[in-house]
């Protein structure tokens, strides 16, 4: 009796399976279907600098092989960039701080007394003289004048010609 139980158990097993084979197959493949759905729609991306200090104007970004519908639905990058950049002139977004002073073509200013403020206060590491020239370095702003640093002798700090011109570099568009 047993066996025979075990057979009819095992015969409605066998004829209930393929149907719920083919619901979790249809599962899965309308489960796959939604995965594709989202991964097929366009990314807005927001604008942003790159290491080299280029401007990236915002933009939408299609799925990889897809290209938009129209040429007009994506952004121009000349509506949305910030003004070329220009050296000892401040940088886009940013405001000038009360002690930086601009000549007549907007172009930033040193003060040389804020300077002399400096090395009266750091002697230069060269000489170690208070004033007048210091061979193999120069008077760098910690936060540079163009993305808003004061104009002070907090804001300085005496550095190898080599390094600032390294720091010049990555200072462009003030990141």
């Amino acid at each position: 009796m047993r066996h025979i139980l075990a057979l009819v158990l095992a015969f409605l097993v066998l004829l209930t399976a393929p149907s719920s084979l083919a619901k979790s197959s249809s599962h899965s493949s309308h489960h796959s279907s939604s995965k594709s759905d989202s991964a097929g729609k366009t990314e807005h991306v927001s604008g942003y600098y790159r290491k080299d200090g280029t401007y990236v104007a915002p933009y939408d970004r299609h799925p990889s092989g897809t290209a938009p519908a129209h040429p007009a639905d994506t952004f121009s990058t000349a509506q949305h960039a910030p003004e070329p950049y220009k050296k000892g002139h401040m940088a886009f977004g940013y405001a000038a701080d009360s002690s930086v002073t601009r000549d007549s073509h907007g172009k930033i200013k040193r003060s040389t007394a804020a300077k002399d403020s400096f090395k009266q206060e750091h002697p230069c590491p060269a000489t170690g003289k208070g004033s007048g020239r210091c061979p193999g370095y120069v008077i760098d702003h910690i936060n540079p004048l163009e993305c808003g640093g004061a104009d002070a002798p907090s804001n300085m700090q005496w550095q190898t010609v080599a390094d600032g011109k390294a720091k010049d570099k990555t200072e462009r568009y003030c990141r």
